[in-house]
């Protein structure tokens, strides 16, 4: 096995995959109502699990969204006759709703508040065995010193964030990210170790630099100096204060910034110059959105370019697997740019894979269309070089003194080279699943129409009258029953006539339903 493959061969779970739920019963337990919901994780057909819930913790779940300022129709709460079967079923409706709701939102459904509650068994890991790993890393490079941990500052469940500082430069702040493998890591950890030990080298104008940063078989390590203001574009785009939770800062911002034309412009063509660099360089990017672009003093730098090396899956991945143009990682890097354009212009995400309406100026309206519109989702993006072609962007002057560098070996560029077709190929067979269910899912939902069911009860009738016609002329021929009594239901033959067919009306009914 070549080492390669070695590394290939066992997946971490990709906590991007969507989980769809269905609550199919209740149970009375010692005075109180538990509801069994079947949890199924997409698109395999084959992970699926149960877990029962209690109304308080439903109720509990809420209050914490409430806190975050969210604000879902949970059913209300009733003291006396909550076990009545009616009022019970009534409650079931409206908590599949509320789940409904938790899982239509890609922000709500990818963080951990929702995944502990309907898969507490995979999502009961604590942040003591990340510490370990900070830990451990603080004691090999004495001159990092731990300030204090910023739980859920960004939406990543296996990526944690602590505050450090440097003895030698005690005033400054930096923020260090640790993260696990993910379902994408292909690279062996003397390869991983080698491209992260580079990332501190990387030179260019648009990416924000690294600090420090160092790979093994358990995850990567990266320190950057810490932006607080005013931090991330989406924090730019929400007035968000960076150290709050992601929930509470991008969930329900009570503010929507858009950004003026000119900003607009700007931002876009210094992203897309860091693309640029990126793809040239041999380096796969693929995790663009508007929490991986830092705003310092007046540019828009990309970071987190060690996403990929690590393997962790794109934030938008969701509706990638929906859309079977957007199969390779430069394809990702348009799809996503044109999501980050949109927040940027209307000041809010794209909660959806496509979108064919976009009230703006002509200008944005066009490139808008060109990435996330329906019809070029289904025949191509695209390039980022086209973009960069674009009046929009190539009106905007780039005045920058410092050289762009990053150099690779041949033989990390060819190992970077095979996990990006690995992870491509991981895509593409997933949406291959997903286009499978989801033909499924529409002939499902068309066998189950109303009109499909009056074609099958029609069929039924006339398959009922045909084989009555055929039992008639059959007893004509034998010298059966006189015409007196076909005629007449009210004599033996003709109640046996009138037997047969509620009989062969049956039949038929029963045999178009089994098809």
């Amino acid at each position: 096995m070549s080492s390669f493959e070695k590394y290939h061969s066992t997946h971490a779970l990709d906590d991007t995959q969507p989980l769809v739920c269905a609550i199919e019963g209740s149970q009375n337990m010692q005075g109180h109502t538990e509801y069994i919901i079947k949890v199924h994780r997409r698109p395999a057909p084959e992970l699926s699990w149960h877990v029962t819930r209690r109304y308080s913790d439903f109720a509990i779940l809420n209050a914490t969204l409430q806190g975050c300022g969210i604000d879902l129709a949970l059913p209300p709460k009733k003291v006396f006759g909550n076990l009545d079967r009616e009022f019970v079923a009534e409650r079931q409706q409206g908590l599949q709703s509320y789940l409904n709701a938790l899982l239509g939102s890609l922000m709500l459904s990818s963080s951990l508040l929702v995944r502990q509650f309907l898969d507490p068994e995979t999502y009961s890991t604590s942040l003591l065995q990340d510490m370990a790993h900070v830990s451990m890393f603080l004691r090999s490079e004495p001159k990092w010193e731990m300030q204090e941990a910023q739980p859920d500052i960004g939406w990543r469940i296996r990526k944690q964030y602590f505050l450090v500082k440097h003895l030698e430069r005690p005033k400054v702040r930096y923020l260090l990210s640790r993260a696990s493998l993910g379902p994408d890591h292909c690279l062996s950890p003397k390869d991983l170790d080698a491209v992260m030990r580079l990332l501190p080298s990387m030179q260019h104008p648009y990416i924000y630099p690294v600090e420090f940063s160092m790979g093994n078989e358990h995850g990567g390590l990266v320190i950057r100096t810490y932006v607080s203001d005013p931090g991330t574009l989406r924090d730019r785009i929400c007035k968000a204060r960076p150290r709050r939770t992601y929930l509470k800062k991008y969930l329900k911002p009570k503010v929507h910034n858009t950004l003026p034309l000119n900003e607009v412009k700007l931002a876009g063509r210094q992203i897309l110059e860091g693309l640029k660099f990126l793809q040239e360089k041999g380096l796969p990017y693929g995790h663009l959105h508007a929490s991986n672009v830092i705003v310092d003093n007046g540019c828009y730098r990309l970071t987190d370019v060690e996403n990929h090396l690590l393997g962790l899956p794109c934030y938008y991945r969701p509706y990638i697997t929906q859309l079977r143009k957007v199969s390779t990682v430069e394809a990702i890097d348009v799809y996503c740019f044109g999501h980050l354009l949109y927040e940027m212009v209307f000041g809010y995400s794209l909660n959806s894979t496509t979108c064919d309406n976009f009230p703006c100026s002509p200008q944005i309206q066009a490139i808008l269309a060109s990435i996330l519109s329906s019809e070029a989702c289904r025949t191509g993006l695209p390039s980022v070089s086209s973009l960069l072609s674009q009046p929009l962007f190539s009106d905007v002057p780039i005045n920058y003194t410092e050289k762009a560098q990053f150099k690779l070996s041949s033989r990390l560029k060819e190992a970077l080279q095979a996990a990006k077709e690995a992870m491509e190929s991981r895509l593409k067979e997933e949406k291959k699943l997903v286009s499978k269910q989801k033909r499924i899912s529409e002939a499902t939902t068309k066998h189950l129409s109303e009109e499909e069911t009056m074609k099958r009860k029609k069929k039924a009738l006339s398959a009922a009258k045909t084989a009555s016609r055929n039992s008639s002329d059959v007893s004509l021929v034998n010298g059966g029953a006189s015409a007196n009594d076909k005629l007449d239901t009210r004599t033996p033959s003709g109640e046996n006539l009138n037997n047969f067919l509620l009989h062969a009306l049956a039949l038929a009914t029963g045999f178009f339903r089994s098809r």
